[in-house]
């Protein structure tokens, strides 16, 4: 590491003002940042906040905390497929090496394609890199179905940077979640590759060849809108998720393991998480009591532990940067989202997955929430004064 470091301290001065790459000193400036502890100070005058933990560090956090959904979205891509082609005797190594093959490379892509699109901004807008995108490029291809093609997830990863992020200013001035923004943009753009029951199992059986009407992958909330309530998975199995979806929605318990580290490191905001599966909770129990159909009829722990419930409020909509900044608004924004995600899955048969519509709906709300707790607190005080 030592040479390393000497390394790009010969090659500094080429970057920095006056030498012949000074144009690319942001991109030299994010990969050095990256490997070593920047060496960037703060002012000598005004006041600063010091602490232990950086940008960077918060991030590298969360893209640790998406590991367990990660390393379980491998291993279940291989096994749906394998169970797809009835080979049910495989071993956990098959199915990891397998979903690996098929994961890694869509991971690959979206770093690749975002960070592509943020040295460019960088190099044109003369600022430096920030790690924000660290997250989104992993959350990306998390929410996508396995057999999305890769120029797709290229493409919705430099819409979500370019539109979604850069227009607005960059790292922490984006109005809605970047890796929800790519998701959408696929949904609306191509919906085949977002939709239906071919597109969240690998039925390849190899040399080109697939099987074709043999084998349905829907989802179990697809099942569910549908009305196929003997093919919907119970609690448990939805809990564990072994089930189809989007490669790192399934398993609740992975969600919890990462929900488990940000709320120790204090990253993850717990009155997000906890107010988003109250609100969710109370209006599938609100719905259950109706039982007009099949997804009324699902109880309000099973409804938690379907389709990307859990992840979305554990990674989604407790992004800093969108979701709302007052401690009650958090409460409120939370169990909004809850709330529209389960109306939005009994509502709308055609998209029973609504909890990436709710968490957009709401980031767009957040300042807006935020701005009438604050006009409350200010109220509150005057009566006080008077």
């Amino acid at each position: 590491m030592k040479q390393l470091s000497k390394l790009l301290n010969n090659l500094r001065p080429n970057f920095e003002k006056g030498g012949k790459l000074e144009k690319l000193y942001p991109a030299f400036n994010a990969i050095e940042t990256f490997l070593f502890v920047p060496d960037h100070t703060t002012a000598s005058k005004g006041a600063h906040v010091r602490d232990a933990i950086d940008l960077k560090r918060t991030m590298i956090l969360v893209v640790l905390s998406l590991v367990p959904c990660l390393l379980f979205g491998m291993w279940n891509v291989g096994y749906q497929h394998h169970l797809a082609l009835g080979l049910m005797e495989t071993s956990i190594t098959d199915n990891f090496i397998f979903g690996a093959i098929k994961v890694l490379p869509l991971v690959l892509v979206s770093y690749g394609a975002g960070l592509t699109a943020e040295f460019i901004f960088a190099i044109i807008r003369k600022h430096t890199i920030n790690e924000g995108f660290l997250v989104s490029g992993m959350l990306i291809p998390l929410v996508m179905p396995v057999d999305v093609p890769l120029w797709m997830v290229a493409i919705s990863t430099i819409f979500a940077v370019v539109i979604g992020k850069e227009v607005f200013g960059g790292t922490g001035m984006n109005i809605m979640n970047p890796a929800l923004i790519a998701r959408a943009f696929l949904f609306f753009a191509y919906p085949s590759k977002m939709s239906g029951d071919q597109v969240w199992i690998n039925t390849s059986l190899g040399k080109g060849q697939t099987l074709v009407d043999a084998y349905s992958g829907a989802t179990p909330l697809g099942n569910a809108a549908a009305g196929l309530a003997e093919k919907i998975p119970g609690t448990l199995e939805s809990f564990i998720g072994a089930i189809p979806g989007s490669i790192g929605e399934t398993s609740t318990i992975a969600c919890l393991l990462g929900a488990a580290l940000l709320l120790y490191t204090g990253i993850g905001s717990w009155r997000i998480m906890s107010s988003v599966f109250v609100g969710g909770f109370l209006m599938a129990l609100i719905f259950n009591f109706f039982g007009l159909n099949t997804l009324m009829q699902i109880t309000p722990l099973h409804h938690l532990v379907l389709g990307g419930f859990a992840f979305g409020a554990i990674f989604m909509a407790t992004d800093p940067v969108s979701a709302a900044q007052t401690n009650t608004g958090k409460y409120i924004y939370g169990f909004l989202i809850g709330m529209f995600a389960i109306m939005f899955r009994v509502f709308n048969p055609a998209y029973p997955e609504g909890m990436m519509l709710a968490i957009l709906f709401m980031n767009v709300m957040a300042p807006l929430i935020d701005h009438y707790v604050v006009e409350a607190n200010i109220n509150r005080r005057l009566k006080r004064i008077q």
